[in-house]
């Protein structure tokens, strides 16, 4: 049988004995300041045709208190999710350090580093002249993309561009652009010697990227990869 929901017990205490409380222990509000939010102060009679501001002034306190704790808990999530991707990227940094080629190098990019960052799909594009073809390419993994694509979608002078509510681009990402609802686009400047290219991280949740937020990390990945691949490639810089 159901359990009988019990009814909230009724306090004992009365008036006189929480007085008595709080004359003997002066400092309980002091030590207890919550309390200020939810306890009414008396309105003082100061006669006809005076309004007493110290309620307003306590309301508006009150209201300051409650917006300030709401702004504390939306920095404390904003700083642990910050710290969350921080640790994912050294993961993904030092995948791309531990690698023995640059094939390995691509299918860290390709693979690793979809999982590590909890994505749906990570590519690595490498723009072509007019007339190349994809299969040219010179390591599996890499897409090939037209001349021109890295400025026109992540925008000329730009490192990082993010968008937060975007139908996946098959140009980018192949067979998984379907997936796609939110990307992260990473310019990949490996050398004087090579073609402008990108990586695009892409996911399924509409959102997970936008515009308010921080790139630096996203940046020193890309940064990181590009001295990876100027390596393995032995390119001048």
């Amino acid at each position: 049988m159901p359990e009988t929901p019990t009814k909230p017990r009724k306090s004992n205490l009365d008036a006189a004995q929480v007085i008595q409380y709080l004359s003997d222990n002066p400092d309980f509000l002091q030590e207890n300041p919550d309390l200020y939010r939810v306890m009414m102060p008396p309105e003082r009679g100061l006669g006809d045709g005076v309004s007493d501001l110290q309620s307003v002034i306590i309301e508006r306190l009150r209201g300051d208190a409650e917006r300030l704790k709401l702004r504390q808990r939306d920095l404390m999530i904003t700083s642990r999710a910050n710290l969350s991707t921080q640790a994912r990227v050294h993961e993904c940094v030092l995948a791309l350090l531990a690698a023995v080629s640059f094939e390995q190098v691509i299918q860290v990019v390709t693979s690793d580093f979809a999982i590590l960052m909890d994505l749906d799909v990570v590519t690595f594009c490498v723009e072509m002249e007019a007339g190349d073809n994809i299969v040219t390419l010179p390591t599996v993994g890499l897409r090939g993309v037209r001349e021109g694509l890295v400025d026109t979608i992540i925008g000329a002078g730009r490192k990082v561009t993010l968008y937060s509510d975007i139908d996946g681009d098959p140009e980018i990402f192949g067979g998984g652009a379907a997936l796609v609802r939110s990307t992260a686009l990473v310019r990949i400047d490996v050398s004087d010697a090579s073609p402008p290219a990108l990586v695009a991280f892409g996911t399924r949740k509409s959102g997970k990227f936008h515009a308010k937020q921080g790139t630096e990390l996203l940046g020193f990945l890309g940064r990181v990869l590009e001295y990876v691949t100027r390596t393995w490639l032995n390119l001048p810089e």
